[in-house]
Parts: C-alpha cells; sequence; structure tokens
C-alpha cells in the first residue's frame, strides 16, 4: 500500500477530545490523536503526562470522563458487551514488565488468549505456541521454561508471544525496551520493525528510548500540556515547544541522536 493509499483510509486508531482525569487530577484534556494503519507510534512525555494512562484508556481499562476512542472504526462507548469481546482480539499488548503468570510456562501463557477466545483442541494450541515463541526469536525450550528462569530480554519476548497469539492488526507496547541493555534494547526494536514489516501491523508504542523513536517509529506523539504535539522526528527536532526541545536536544538526546 502507497503512503496515499493508507492516508485515504480511516485510522487504525481516532481519538478526538479526550478528557482523562483521576479524582481532581486531570491528565488528558481534549486531546486529540490520528494512529495510521500501518504505522510505527512513539508517544513519549514527561512524568505524569499521562503517556501509559492513553494506552490503558484506550484499551478499556480506564474509562474517560469526555470525549471518543474509535478503533479499528468501532467508537468504544457505543458497542455492545459481545462486539467489545471481538474487538478485543484485534490487539494485542505487552506491558512494561512482561505481565507473565509466574505460575505458568511460556508456552502456557501464550496460550492464555487462545483458550478464552477459540476452541482449538490442545495439540493445535501447542503448536501455535511454538510458532509464536519461535517468531519472537526464543529459542524452542524456552516454551517449558517459567518466566523465573528467564533473563529480562527473554521474557519481554515471551510476552511479546502472548500479544501476538491471536494475530492482532494493532499491537500496543508499554515502554517495550525498558531495563534493556543496550545490546539487548536494539535487538528488540530491530524484533518488532521486523515484525511489523513482516505481519502489515500497526505499533502503538509507549516508550522513553531516543534510540527507539529513531530506529523504529514512522512518527512520534508528544504529551504536553494535557494534548498531544505530533510529527516526525525532524519536524519534532524544529518544534520550539521547552519540553520538546530539551527532550530532542538535551545531552542525552545529541548522544543517542549522534548529534
Amino acid at each position: 500500500m502507497t503512503e496515499p493509499e493508507r492516508d485515504r483510509r480511516a485510522p487504525a486508531i481516532s481519538i478526538r477530545g479526550l478528557r482523562t482525569q483521576f479524582g481532581r487530577q486531570v491528565i488528558h484534556d481534549g486531546l486529540d490523536l490520528d494512529v495510521r494503519l500501518g504505522e510505527v507510534l512513539g508517544v513519549v512525555g514527561g512524568s505524569g503526562t499521562g503517556k501509559s494512562v492513553l494506552l490503558r484508556t484506550i484499551i478499556g481499562l480506564n474509562r474517560p470522563r469526555a470525549g471518543t476512542i474509535k478503533v479499528l472504526g468501532q467508537e468504544q462507548a457505543r458497542m455492545s458487551a459481545a462486539q467489545w469481546r471481538r474487538l478485543q482480539v484485534r490487539w494485542g499488548v505487552l506491558f512494561q514488565n512482561g505481565a507473565l503468570f509466574s505460575s505458568m510456562t511460556v508456552a502456557q501463557n501464550v496460550q492464555l488468549s487462545l483458550k478464552e477466545h477459540t476452541a482449538l483442541p490442545q495439540r493445535l494450541m501447542n503448536e501455535l505456541a511454538a510458532l509464536k515463541i519461535e517468531l519472537v526469536g526464543l529459542p524452542a525450550d524456552a516454551a517449558g521454561k517459567y518466566p523465573a528462569e528467564l533473563s529480562g530480554g527473554m521474557r519481554k519476548r515471551a510476552g511479546l508471544a502472548r500479544a501476538l497469539a491471536l494475530d492482532p492488526e494493532i499491537l500496543f507496547l508499554d515502554e517495550p525496551t525498558s531495563g534493556l541493555d543496550p545490546i539487548g534494547a536494539a535487538a528488540f526494536d530491530e524484533l518488532i520493525r521486523s515484525l511489523q514489516q513482516s505481519l502489515g501491523l500497526t505499533v502503538f508504542m509507549v516508550t522513553h528510548d531516543l534510540d527507539s523513536l529513531r530506529a523504529i517509529c514512522d512518527r512520534i506523539a508528544v504529551l504536553v500540556e494535557k494534548r498531544i504535539r505530533i510529527g516526525t522526528m525532524e519536524q519534532l527536532l524544529q518544534d520550539d515547544h521547552p519540553w520538546i526541545h530539551e527532550y530532542f536536544h538535551g545531552p542525552r538526546a545529541r548522544a543517542a541522536l549522534g548529534a
């Protein structure tokens, strides 16, 4: 699909006038955002700006005070329980710590959503779990291991295998390279980009990692002043908002971006 063709299609995620609030604390106020089909969107912002809150609100874990959220053309607030359940299988989520169940093996973790949303026989679920585990670059013997037996990077990959179990159209990632060393983080970035391209995924990635933004993101959404400013890396490098300027031109940014 060419870029003009993609732009003419409805966005994968469309948010208008979003207000999220906990007690008296307003996190987002009048936030608008479109996530294009097939793009990797990086979401950044200072501490307390609500990056992970935004992700969790889109997938229905937080209820907004106002505004509309459409995912794959369906408006969250207008769906029945059955419609919501059908929509949920069209995305996968990798939370920051992997969120694996410690009492289950990697294969059992991957099979959780298959058990919940399908009636596949166990033999086929075993085969699908093995396929997803291989897809994310884990060795075959990782299937029978428990999360405590894996390194941090391997747990991330196991969580990713679980997120991909139902062949989603959208992949949500919450700080996917957090806690990884630079080599491991770069390898995970390469994996995400490779999977996005081969599977045709739309990726919504909350991150603070400038290397990830540079390596794999098509556009970057910056949470400032309870709303979003969005653009390519090149566009945001020219943005004169104080926080954005400091983020993309500060000492860490100059090292990451080779400035």
